[in-house]
């Protein structure tokens, strides 16, 4: 029996369409309802639905005002606060292009994504990153604009391109995800498929508002039911996420497995009276996290998603398909997922690569300028994610691991080859090879491995790495070798890297 998953495609898309229209199309009848409160220790910024369509669609008029047209593309580059989801969704309400970055991103950086995209402008937060000598839109300026009369959706077709996202690409160089207006609607398969989620719930997203996985699951998935997003603040510490999920009434809770290890590292007991269950994404989560953390709160449960930046997530646990013995969980309802290999679909119970289906409409439009790179992640009608799993007889997936060296830093991917590429020129170093090591159990650091004719103090090593990648990127420890080992062919080999980074005490 083939490894295939095909249980019906989901409801297409209507048209014309417009992704900011579907996310707040429960806004009006729920014009007094909170639809977002940001939370400090003491307090909560809240916006009614009322309050955060008017700032949407005003901040839009305010942008075609500015003399930007649909098709535009816009580069933000904005801090952790509720400027970033207002200024996303009021430039893809009136048909302008907007592209997510992480605020963490260096100049360099940034500067890269600036000479491939040409946006028309940049959203900026003045305290965070960006190249100098392009017309720039203040977090000063996008305040002004909310109270403006409200703009119409531009609405179209719903397969025109919508938003850009970057991720870390296997050869090294960051691509620009394109994406679709209909990704918004392919979403719905995860509000049961992993989710369980209903307009009453108050979904607490333990991460930044300018994180993509805070920005479908925290805060447009919510919205797009009527439901409640609750973020924390900018500084709010970790360890005071009990405190809040309890104080606010969380009814969900979603955050990448670390987050849940570091909330359970000080304590044993979690008292979450509302709490239904927890989400997690963006990484493997492990099974002495799920246990600790279904034991500290009583019970409550972890449901678990994977997925990447092309396609968001489309493999889950639910409340209505547990996983178990450690699988990923299954397909959601309305995908088609098969696990193949170059000679077509596997059997159940054989290892073979994750494919998504090239109808799912939450896949990618594909990469920005980047034409051969696109086909290179296509065969035969399926999206190779990289990932390979085994799948059981009853659907659901157990994760194999990557097809390659990808690494994964605290949910972001990233490429050993970007960061390679990046620490070219550093003074002394003859050699050098990235991977990530597992340095305690649920905990992997990004580490540099280096020849050289002495060592090198770490201090000036991180400083050069500060200087060129975003803070999620850079080695957190660094490895003097003799020599780096390589495999028969000549090449490095990064699967022996990891065993030569010292045990320490």
């Amino acid at each position: 029996m083939q490894a295939l998953f095909d249980q019906g495609a989901f409801a297409p898309c209507p048209t014309p369409f417009n992704l900011a229209a579907h996310v707040l199309a429960a806004a009006d009848s729920h014009a007094d309802k909170i639809a977002l409160a940001v939370l400090s220790a003491t307090s909560a910024e809240e916006w009614s639905y009322a309050q955060l369509k008017q700032a949407v669609l005003g901040t839009g008029t305010g942008l075609l005002q500015r003399g930007y047209e649909p098709g535009d593309i816009l580069l933000m580059r904005l801090g952790n606060t509720v400027d970033f989801p207002i200024a996303y969704l009021g430039a893809i309400a009136v048909g302008l292009i907007p592209v997510p970055t992480s605020s963490m991103l260096t100049e360099a950086e940034v500067a890269k994504m600036i000479a491939q995209l040409s946006p028309r402008a940049v959203l900026r937060d003045p305290d965070v990153a960006c190249s100098a000598g392009i017309e720039t839109v203040t977090t000063a300026d996008l305040a002004a604009m909310r109270n403006l009369p409200q703009a119409a959706y531009e609405m179209g077709d719903p397969n025109r391109l919508a938003y850009i996202i970057y991720t870390s690409g296997t050869s090294g160089t960051p691509r620009a995800v394109m994406h679709a207006h209909r990704a918004i609607w392919a979403r719905q398969m995860m509000h049961q498929g992993w989710y369980g989620l209903q307009p009453t719930d108050r979904l607490l997203h333990a991460g930044a508002f300018n994180w993509t996985f805070t920005l479908g699951t925290g805060l447009m998935d919510p919205w797009s039911v009527g439901a409640t997003a609750l973020i924390p603040a900018e500084g709010v510490a970790m360890d005071h996420l009990p405190h809040l999920l309890k104080q606010h009434d969380a009814t969900l809770f979603a955050a990448a497995p670390g987050v849940y290890r570091k909330m359970l590292q000080s304590r044993d007991q979690l008292d979450l009276p509302a709490l239904r269950h927890g989400l997690a994404a963006g990484e493997k989560l492990s099974e002495a996290i799920r246990a600790a953390w279904t034991s500290a709160t009583g019970g409550k449960a972890i449901y678990e998603a994977y997925g990447m930046s092309e396609c968001s997530t489309f493999i889950s646990s639910s409340p209505d398909h547990p996983a178990t013995d450690g699988a990923l969980g299954q397909p959601q309802i309305g995908r088609r997922i098969a696990l193949r290999n170059e000679d077509g679909a596997v059997s159940i119970g054989e290892e073979g690569e994750i494919c998504v289906h090239e109808t799912d409409p939450g896949l990618m439009l594909g990469y920005f300028g980047a034409e051969d790179a696109t086909k290179a992640r296509f065969r035969d009608g399926w999206f190779l994610t990289g990932d390979h799993g085994v799948m059981r007889a009853d659907g659901q997936i157990e994760y194999a691991g990557r097809g390659d060296d990808m690494m994964n830093a605290g949910g972001y991917r990233v490429s050993p080859l970007e960061v390679e590429a990046a620490l070219t020129g550093l003074p002394g170093v003859t050699a050098l090879g990235v991977t990530d090591v597992e340095v305690k159990a649920d905990t992997k650091l990004i580490v540099a491995f280096y020849s050289s004719p002495e060592p090198i103090d770490k201090a000036s090593l991180s400083e050069f790495a500060s200087e060129r990648l975003a803070r999620y990127k850079q080695p957190r420890d660094w490895v003097h070798l003799p020599v780096l080992p390589t495999n028969p062919n000549g090449k490095l080999s990064r699967k022996a890297l990891k065993s030569l980074y010292p045990v320490k005490a």
